[in-house]
Protein backbone atom coordinates (compact mmCIF):
# COMPACT_ATOMS: atom_id res chain seq x y z
CA UNK A 1 0.00 0.00 0.00
CA UNK A 2 1.16 3.58 -1.01
CA UNK A 3 1.64 6.25 1.73
CA UNK A 4 -0.88 9.25 1.32
CA UNK A 5 0.55 12.54 1.42
CA UNK A 6 0.43 14.43 4.75
CA UNK A 7 0.78 18.20 5.34
CA UNK A 8 3.89 19.05 7.52
CA UNK A 9 3.97 22.49 9.66
CA UNK A 10 6.70 24.05 7.62
CA UNK A 11 8.51 22.09 5.02
CA UNK A 12 8.97 18.64 4.24
CA UNK A 13 9.01 16.62 7.92
CA UNK A 14 12.14 16.92 9.83
CA UNK A 15 12.86 12.72 10.63
CA UNK A 16 17.38 13.40 11.04
CA UNK A 17 20.09 14.46 12.61
CA UNK A 18 20.83 18.31 13.81
CA UNK A 19 22.53 20.34 15.98
CA UNK A 20 21.45 20.82 19.51
CA UNK A 21 20.95 24.51 18.84
CA UNK A 22 18.20 23.58 15.85
CA UNK A 23 16.55 21.02 18.12
CA UNK A 24 16.25 23.47 20.86
CA UNK A 25 14.31 26.37 18.15
CA UNK A 26 11.56 23.26 17.02
CA UNK A 27 11.18 22.93 20.54
CA UNK A 28 10.34 26.10 21.62
CA UNK A 29 8.05 26.94 18.33
CA UNK A 30 6.00 24.76 19.78
CA UNK A 31 6.98 21.40 17.45
CA UNK A 32 5.94 17.76 18.73
CA UNK A 33 8.40 15.88 18.22
CA UNK A 34 10.50 12.53 19.49
CA UNK A 35 14.16 12.50 20.08
CA UNK A 36 17.01 10.24 20.57
CA UNK A 37 20.83 10.85 21.82
CA UNK A 38 23.13 10.46 24.41
CA UNK A 39 22.04 12.02 28.15
CA UNK A 40 24.39 14.77 28.21
CA UNK A 41 22.57 16.07 24.80
CA UNK A 42 18.69 15.75 25.85
CA UNK A 43 19.91 17.19 29.59
CA UNK A 44 20.02 20.56 27.38
CA UNK A 45 16.74 20.90 25.91
CA UNK A 46 14.45 23.27 27.13
CA UNK A 47 10.79 22.12 28.16
CA UNK A 48 8.24 21.41 25.50
CA UNK A 49 6.11 19.02 23.10
CA UNK A 50 8.32 15.73 22.85
CA UNK A 51 10.12 12.69 24.65
CA UNK A 52 13.51 10.91 23.82
CA UNK A 53 15.20 8.14 24.84
CA UNK A 54 18.83 7.98 25.51
CA UNK A 55 21.35 6.07 22.85
CA UNK A 56 24.36 6.84 20.43
CA UNK A 57 23.58 5.16 17.72
CA UNK A 58 21.58 6.04 14.24
CA UNK A 59 20.70 4.87 10.97
CA UNK A 60 21.02 7.66 8.65
CA UNK A 61 20.99 8.16 4.84
CA UNK A 62 24.63 8.01 4.30
CA UNK A 63 24.77 4.92 6.67
CA UNK A 64 25.02 4.05 10.36
CA UNK A 65 26.93 5.99 13.03
CA UNK A 66 27.70 6.68 16.52
CA UNK A 67 27.21 10.36 17.32
CA UNK A 68 28.75 12.66 19.92
CA UNK A 69 26.42 14.92 22.23
CA UNK A 70 26.26 18.02 19.99
CA UNK A 71 23.61 16.49 18.20
CA UNK A 72 20.04 14.90 18.64
CA UNK A 73 18.00 12.88 15.96
CA UNK A 74 14.88 14.43 15.59
CA UNK A 75 11.67 13.06 14.13
CA UNK A 76 8.90 16.13 13.99
CA UNK A 77 5.10 14.88 14.13
CA UNK A 78 3.63 17.98 12.66
CA UNK A 79 0.73 18.36 10.44
CA UNK A 80 -0.76 15.56 11.41
CA UNK A 81 -3.37 15.94 13.95
CA UNK A 82 -2.95 16.65 18.05
CA UNK A 83 -0.13 14.91 19.17
CA UNK A 84 0.10 14.53 23.06
CA UNK A 85 2.94 13.46 25.67
CA UNK A 86 1.94 11.33 28.40
CA UNK A 87 3.89 9.14 31.13
CA UNK A 88 3.46 5.87 32.50
CA UNK A 89 4.58 4.10 35.37
CA UNK A 90 4.84 0.46 35.71
CA UNK A 91 1.58 0.13 36.68
CA UNK A 92 -0.03 2.02 34.10
CA UNK A 93 1.58 0.13 30.97
CA UNK A 94 -2.04 -0.78 30.29
CA UNK A 95 -3.76 2.13 29.67
CA UNK A 96 -1.29 3.36 26.57
CA UNK A 97 -3.55 1.52 24.07
CA UNK A 98 -6.74 2.55 25.81
CA UNK A 99 -5.41 6.03 25.94
CA UNK A 100 -4.68 6.10 22.39
CA UNK A 101 -6.05 7.79 19.57
CA UNK A 102 -8.92 5.89 17.60
CA UNK A 103 -7.51 6.54 14.33
CA UNK A 104 -3.42 6.93 14.96
CA UNK A 105 -0.59 5.44 16.98
CA UNK A 106 1.01 5.45 20.36
CA UNK A 107 5.04 5.78 19.94
CA UNK A 108 6.51 5.08 23.49
CA UNK A 109 10.23 4.26 24.29
CA UNK A 110 11.15 2.83 27.37
CA UNK A 111 14.37 2.27 28.93
CA UNK A 112 16.65 -0.77 28.31
CA UNK A 113 16.28 -3.03 31.45
CA UNK A 114 13.58 -1.16 33.68
CA UNK A 115 10.79 -3.06 35.56
CA UNK A 116 9.01 -1.00 32.83
CA UNK A 117 10.74 -3.10 29.64
CA UNK A 118 10.25 -6.73 31.75
CA UNK A 119 6.12 -5.68 32.09
CA UNK A 120 5.71 -4.18 28.95
CA UNK A 121 7.57 -7.14 27.54
CA UNK A 122 5.95 -9.97 29.11
CA UNK A 123 2.26 -7.79 29.23
CA UNK A 124 2.07 -5.97 26.37
CA UNK A 125 -0.35 -8.61 23.81
CA UNK A 126 -2.82 -8.60 26.85
CA UNK A 127 -3.63 -4.94 27.44
CA UNK A 128 -6.66 -4.10 25.68
CA UNK A 129 -7.02 -3.30 22.38
CA UNK A 130 -2.99 -4.20 22.03
CA UNK A 131 -3.66 -4.86 18.60
CA UNK A 132 -6.56 -2.66 17.24
CA UNK A 133 -4.62 0.81 18.43
CA UNK A 134 -1.08 0.38 17.34
CA UNK A 135 1.79 1.04 19.46
CA UNK A 136 5.39 1.28 17.92
CA UNK A 137 8.25 2.42 19.37
CA UNK A 138 11.78 1.69 21.29
CA UNK A 139 13.49 0.50 24.55
CA UNK A 140 16.24 3.13 25.52
CA UNK A 141 20.06 2.59 25.78
CA UNK A 142 23.39 3.04 25.81
CA UNK A 143 26.92 3.39 24.61
CA UNK A 144 27.96 0.11 24.44
CA UNK A 145 32.08 1.01 25.26
CA UNK A 146 31.07 2.97 28.17
CA UNK A 147 31.20 0.87 31.43
CA UNK A 148 28.23 1.24 34.18
CA UNK A 149 26.31 2.88 31.55
CA UNK A 150 22.26 3.08 32.01
CA UNK A 151 19.19 4.16 30.30
CA UNK A 152 16.82 6.67 30.48
CA UNK A 153 13.87 8.45 28.72
CA UNK A 154 12.65 12.17 29.09
CA UNK A 155 9.47 13.61 29.11
CA UNK A 156 10.05 16.85 27.47
CA UNK A 157 6.84 18.50 28.74
CA UNK A 158 9.28 19.15 32.46
CA UNK A 159 12.78 17.80 30.53
CA UNK A 160 12.80 15.51 33.21
CA UNK A 161 14.90 12.12 32.79
CA UNK A 162 13.39 8.74 34.14
CA UNK A 163 14.92 5.22 34.54
CA UNK A 164 11.38 3.31 34.73
CA UNK A 165 8.90 4.79 33.45
CA UNK A 166 7.32 4.93 29.75
CA UNK A 167 7.73 8.37 27.81
CA UNK A 168 4.83 8.05 24.70
CA UNK A 169 3.53 10.40 21.93
CA UNK A 170 -0.08 9.88 21.28
CA UNK A 171 -0.33 10.86 17.66
CA UNK A 172 -3.85 11.57 15.77
CA UNK A 173 -3.61 11.00 12.21
CA UNK A 174 -6.14 12.93 9.61
CA UNK A 175 -9.62 11.21 8.92
CA UNK A 176 -8.06 10.05 5.66
CA UNK A 177 -5.27 8.12 6.63
CA UNK A 178 -4.71 5.16 8.72
CA UNK A 179 -1.89 3.80 10.54
CA UNK A 180 0.27 0.83 9.40
CA UNK A 181 2.99 -1.02 11.21
CA UNK A 182 5.96 -2.38 9.43
CA UNK A 183 8.36 -4.85 10.97
CA UNK A 184 11.38 -5.76 8.86
CA UNK A 185 12.94 -9.26 10.10
CA UNK A 186 15.83 -10.57 7.74
CA UNK A 187 15.91 -14.05 10.21
CA UNK A 188 13.91 -16.97 9.28
CA UNK A 189 13.95 -20.67 11.06
CA UNK A 190 17.05 -23.03 10.33
CA UNK A 191 14.99 -25.91 10.68
CA UNK A 192 17.33 -27.27 13.30
CA UNK A 193 15.48 -27.95 15.82
CA UNK A 194 11.67 -27.47 17.14
CA UNK A 195 12.45 -25.51 20.78
CA UNK A 196 9.65 -24.54 23.53
CA UNK A 197 9.44 -23.40 26.79
CA UNK A 198 7.25 -24.16 29.42
CA UNK A 199 6.55 -20.61 31.13
CA UNK A 200 7.40 -17.09 29.86
CA UNK A 201 10.22 -15.28 30.64
CA UNK A 202 13.66 -13.65 29.41
CA UNK A 203 15.72 -16.04 31.41
CA UNK A 204 15.21 -19.56 30.66
CA UNK A 205 17.25 -22.72 32.63
CA UNK A 206 15.32 -25.25 30.67
CA UNK A 207 14.05 -25.91 26.98
CA UNK A 208 11.89 -28.67 25.32
CA UNK A 209 14.07 -29.64 22.21
CA UNK A 210 12.48 -31.86 19.90
CA UNK A 211 10.25 -33.29 22.55
CA UNK A 212 13.58 -33.66 25.12
CA UNK A 213 13.91 -31.31 28.46
CA UNK A 214 17.12 -29.90 27.96
CA UNK A 215 19.49 -27.38 30.07
CA UNK A 216 19.08 -24.27 27.91
CA UNK A 217 22.51 -22.86 28.66
CA UNK A 218 24.00 -26.16 27.53
CA UNK A 219 22.04 -26.80 24.63
CA UNK A 220 23.32 -22.75 23.57
CA UNK A 221 26.63 -23.81 24.13
CA UNK A 222 26.85 -26.86 22.20
CA UNK A 223 25.55 -25.16 19.18
CA UNK A 224 27.84 -22.82 19.13
CA UNK A 225 25.54 -19.76 19.35
CA UNK A 226 26.38 -18.08 22.43
CA UNK A 227 27.75 -14.77 21.04
CA UNK A 228 23.65 -13.48 20.06
CA UNK A 229 24.22 -12.96 16.75
CA UNK A 230 21.68 -15.59 15.31
CA UNK A 231 18.39 -15.21 17.67
CA UNK A 232 15.52 -17.27 18.56
CA UNK A 233 13.15 -16.61 15.90
CA UNK A 234 9.23 -18.06 16.76
CA UNK A 235 6.38 -18.89 15.08
CA UNK A 236 3.60 -16.60 16.19
CA UNK A 237 0.35 -17.98 14.15
CA UNK A 238 3.13 -17.71 11.11
CA UNK A 239 4.52 -13.85 12.07
CA UNK A 240 8.05 -14.66 12.75
CA UNK A 241 9.14 -12.79 16.02
CA UNK A 242 12.48 -12.73 17.29
CA UNK A 243 13.92 -13.36 21.13
CA UNK A 244 18.01 -12.24 20.75
CA UNK A 245 20.27 -13.52 23.34
CA UNK A 246 22.46 -11.44 25.63
CA UNK A 247 24.35 -13.93 27.05
CA UNK A 248 24.61 -17.30 28.28
CA UNK A 249 25.03 -17.51 32.11
CA UNK A 250 25.36 -20.03 34.57
CA UNK A 251 22.29 -22.56 34.33
CA UNK A 252 20.38 -20.10 32.18
CA UNK A 253 20.44 -17.48 29.22
CA UNK A 254 19.71 -14.31 29.54
CA UNK A 255 17.44 -12.61 26.23
CA UNK A 256 16.51 -9.53 25.04
CA UNK A 257 12.81 -9.93 24.52
CA UNK A 258 10.58 -12.86 26.46
CA UNK A 259 9.99 -16.25 25.29
CA UNK A 260 6.11 -17.49 26.05
CA UNK A 261 5.12 -21.09 26.76
CA UNK A 262 3.24 -22.72 23.96
CA UNK A 263 5.17 -21.14 20.85
CA UNK A 264 7.46 -23.00 18.31
CA UNK A 265 10.78 -21.18 18.43
CA UNK A 266 14.13 -22.27 16.40
CA UNK A 267 17.17 -20.88 15.98
CA UNK A 268 17.92 -18.02 13.05
CA UNK A 269 19.58 -19.49 9.84
CA UNK A 270 22.88 -16.88 9.64
CA UNK A 271 22.11 -13.95 6.92
CA UNK A 272 24.71 -13.47 4.26
CA UNK A 273 25.84 -10.13 2.83
CA UNK A 274 23.81 -8.39 5.91
CA UNK A 275 23.87 -4.72 4.52
CA UNK A 276 23.03 -6.29 1.02
CA UNK A 277 20.85 -8.32 2.07
CA UNK A 278 18.84 -5.43 4.07
CA UNK A 279 19.21 -3.07 0.88
CA UNK A 280 17.51 -5.85 -1.27
CA UNK A 281 14.88 -6.11 1.66
CA UNK A 282 14.08 -2.73 1.60
CA UNK A 283 13.55 -1.55 -1.29
CA UNK A 284 10.81 -4.16 -1.45
CA UNK A 285 9.31 -2.74 1.45
CA UNK A 286 7.37 0.54 1.02
CA UNK A 287 9.05 3.61 3.29
CA UNK A 288 8.05 6.59 1.24
CA UNK A 289 6.42 8.76 3.84
CA UNK A 290 7.24 7.07 7.21
CA UNK A 291 6.70 8.60 10.05
CA UNK A 292 9.30 6.96 12.69
CA UNK A 293 11.47 4.32 12.18
CA UNK A 294 14.18 2.49 14.44
CA UNK A 295 16.51 -0.31 13.88
CA UNK A 296 18.04 -2.81 16.11
CA UNK A 297 21.49 -2.45 18.08
CA UNK A 298 21.70 -6.20 17.00
CA UNK A 299 21.57 -5.45 13.39
CA UNK A 300 24.03 -2.37 13.88
CA UNK A 301 26.83 -4.78 15.54
CA UNK A 302 26.11 -8.17 14.02
CA UNK A 303 25.43 -7.17 10.38
CA UNK A 304 28.29 -4.53 10.65
CA UNK A 305 26.15 -1.52 9.81
CA UNK A 306 28.07 1.16 11.25
CA UNK A 307 28.99 3.21 7.96
CA UNK A 308 26.45 0.93 6.19
CA UNK A 309 23.83 2.88 4.27
CA UNK A 310 21.13 0.40 3.71
CA UNK A 311 17.95 2.49 2.07
CA UNK A 312 15.35 5.71 3.13
CA UNK A 313 14.64 4.64 7.03
CA UNK A 314 16.36 6.55 9.34
CA UNK A 315 16.01 6.58 12.68
CA UNK A 316 17.77 5.58 16.33
CA UNK A 317 19.13 1.94 16.61
CA UNK A 318 18.20 0.45 19.71
CA UNK A 319 18.31 -2.13 22.91
CA UNK A 320 15.03 -3.57 21.48
CA UNK A 321 11.70 -2.56 19.11
CA UNK A 322 8.38 -1.89 20.21
CA UNK A 323 5.57 -3.05 17.35
CA UNK A 324 2.50 -4.33 18.95
CA UNK A 325 4.39 -6.06 21.38
CA UNK A 326 8.47 -6.20 22.23
CA UNK A 327 10.32 -7.35 19.65
CA UNK A 328 14.39 -7.76 18.90
CA UNK A 329 16.74 -7.86 15.87
CA UNK A 330 14.06 -6.15 13.48
CA UNK A 331 13.63 -2.73 11.67
CA UNK A 332 10.48 -1.06 12.36
CA UNK A 333 8.52 1.90 10.74
CA UNK A 334 4.76 3.54 10.96
CA UNK A 335 3.59 4.98 7.51
CA UNK A 336 0.17 6.76 7.21
CA UNK A 337 -1.80 5.07 4.28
Amino acid sequence: MKSISLPASEGNRINALMGLEDAAALIRAGAPLAIAGREAALDRLPAGNWIAGTTPYFMTADGGRRIDANCVFVTDLSGLGDVRVATYGEDELGQITEDAPENGFALAIIPFQSACHERFAKEASSYPQAFLKPTVGWIAGFDLDEAGASASVYDGRTSKAYANQAVVLHVTLPAEACPMVEIVNLFEADGVDTIRFEEAGFNPARAVVNGEQVDFAEYVNQRGLSDGSLPLVGDYAGARINSSIQKVAAGHVELYAPVFAGIDYAFARPVPAFADTFRARLDETPHDGALWSCNCILNYVFGGLEGQAIGGCAGPVTFGEIAYQLINQTLVQVRAI
